[in-house]
């Protein structure tokens, strides 16, 4: 296993509102993974950006008054702003429209062209005489040709995944008229060229999800359209020699990941592209943009001569419902993440979303019952009751200080070995991308010792109450570590009523697998982590959103 590794979520569209749907796919589980990362001592970074360029971002800053520069620059700092309240940590969060990216994708699309996978066509595209503009993708909206799935845009089948080659029954989003069609010159990518090349790559990567790769074989198999890359647009990547014409944003957005990642580490002194070709590298996407991932971004380095190496792992998840619902902000059915986490801690969403998010394609359901109902009954009931129970039990009764362990009975030695197991289970299970397995088999942890605690009765049993605490404090030590991608808050909350040096982000995950409170450590002071969740609370969202 190399010893860096690079992160990366899919970047966010700079026009609006981070929500509850964009967290539970890419966000949360890429944040949580990184986290592992760093206290299993790799080298990791995650690095994201905000997707700047496109006609939807022209026109809404037009109706603002804005310039388009003006108007990405408050959503990419709105958009950092919101995550990092959420505990995303990002080591460096920038954005597609940076004079790092602009350079990095004009040199791809140079070399590209030199390898002889780009060429010119003209080419009939839709034109909206009423607006009188050439229509981007996002801008024209019909049936689906491959399922039939109406109201799809020209780009994207949000339904089958499929990007279609024309688009039946078009309409032009912006006014609802049929376009009529206009020649214009246009780049091509020949993705065709590189059919052989990316079979062999996802029959050969062995991380990929099975069921993911199999269905983009398919589309190899049926064979691949030529991608049209040229966009009739004056607000995006300007392609050398032309003039009025922009990169399509899905060529240049991708090349973000590696120009954000070059100047991060070019900047620590070091060789960025290098290190991108030393380290394991993993991009986090949701099932809407498989496309793209799977086929476009390995096709575009592979056109390259690999110059930037091919991703090791692409974990790919579902979207996420809301009641039952599918998420719509044009319905106003979504919940914004500044909205959230200004009426619950920002560790609730995160325990809850990592709960239910499957290392699948599978969809999830946002329920504000079952959001309460697993804060309540198991972080609370379960973590928080078993932390604070073992922390203030040896405030009250031994002034603070951790008593001395005497001889160990049988359950002190499996409490113990319940420890070590559990730290090398959850190791291999967030090594594997399986977050909520992880995440239950910290519970079941917590679960034994809550049981263990109530077993030992350290108040009752005064002989063995020195004993009890002194593994029931390093069991919290312990939790605190294994828990610290998942609720990261919380955690520096029990570190800091531990009173141990440092922070719970800098520690050695192996580390958690060991006693290391020694006996007479004072204390810090001990308190409840967590709050209850009220009936009133859930039924006054509940009402903001309309649901009875």
């Amino acid at each position: 296993m190399p010893e860096s590794v690079i992160v990366t979520s899919a970047l966010p569209y700079a026009n609006g509102e981070i929500h509850l749907g964009h967290i539970a796919s890419t966000y949360l589980p890429a944040d949580i993974f990184t986290r592992f990362s760093r206290l299993k001592g790799r080298e990791a970074y995650h690095i994201c950006a905000s997707d700047d360029f496109g006609t939807p971002i022209l026109i809404k800053a037009e109706k603002e008054g804005k310039k388009p520069e003006e108007y990405v620059a408050h959503w990419n700092r709105r958009d950092f702003e919101d995550f990092s309240a959420l505990g995303i940590s990002f080591d460096l969060f920038y954005r597609t429209s940076s004079p790092e990216n602009v350079r990095f994708v004009q040199y791809v699309f140079e070399k590209l062209k030199r390898n002889g996978h780009i060429y010119e066509q003209d080419v009939v595209q839709f034109y909206c005489e009423y607006d009188d503009k050439f229509l981007p993708d996002r801008y024209v909206v019909g049936k689906c040709p491959f399922c039939g799935a109406e109201n799809q845009y020209s780009d994207l089948c949000e339904k089958c995944g499929r990007v279609p080659d024309e688009i039946l029954e078009p309409k032009c989003a912006i006014c609802g008229r049929p376009p009529v069609k206009k020649k214009s010159t246009h780049y091509f990518f020949k993705l065709s060229n590189f059919s052989a090349k990316l079979k062999d790559w996802l029959v050969k990567n062995e991380n990929l999800q099975p069921d993911v790769k199999n269905y983009v074989i398919n589309w190899i198999d049926e064979g691949l359209q030529e991608w049209d890359i040229t966009r009739d647009l004056s607000w995006g990547v300007p392609i050398p020699g032309t003039t009025g014409k922009a990169f399509y944003g899905w060529f240049d957005n991708h090349l973000c990941y590696i120009s954000t990642m070059k100047k991060l580490i070019d900047e620590k002194g070091r060789d960025g592209k290098k290190f991108w070709n030393d380290s394991e590298i993993y991009h986090y996407i949701g099932k809407d943009i498989v496309y793209h991932h799977y086929l476009f971004l390995p096709a575009m380095r592979l056109g390259i001569d690999e110059e930037y190496k091919l991703p090791d792992y692409i974990p790919t998840r579902g979207h996420l419902m809301l009641q039952n619902q599918k998420i719509s902000k044009s319905r106003n059915w979504y919940i914004g993440l500044r909205q959230f986490i200004e009426a619950f801690p920002p560790d609730y969403l995160r325990f809850y979303m990592a709960s239910i998010v499957t290392y699948s394609q599978d969809d999830l359901n946002f329920d504000f019952d079952g959001f309460a109902e697993r804060i309540n009954n198991e972080l609370i009931a379960n973590v928080g009751n078993f932390v604070n129970r073992a922390l203030s039990f040896t405030s009250k009764q031994f002034g603070g200080k951790v008593p001395a362990a005497g001889e160990l009975d049988s359950d002190d030695k499996a409490a113990i070995e319940m420890i070590r197991a559990s730290v090398r289970g959850v190791e291999e299970l967030l090594s594997a991308n399986q977050t909520d397995r992880a995440l239950k088999k910290i519970m079941e942890l917590s679960t034994h010792f809550n049981q263990y605690f109530q077993k030992k009765k350290p108040w009752s049993e005064k002989q063995m109450a020195g004993t009890t605490l002194y593994v029931s404090v390093n069991a919290a030590r312990s939790l605190a570590i294994l828990l610290e991608p998942f609720i990261p808050f919380s955690c520096e909350k029990i570190w800091a009523q531990l009173n141990l040096p440092g922070s719970v982000h800098g520690q050695s995950w192996d580390s958690a697998a060991e006693l290391k409170v020694d006996a007479g450590h004072q204390l810090g002071a001990v308190e409840p982590i967590f709050r209850k969740i009220e009936a009133k609370e859930i039924e006054q969202q509940k009402t903001k959103l309309g649901v009875k």
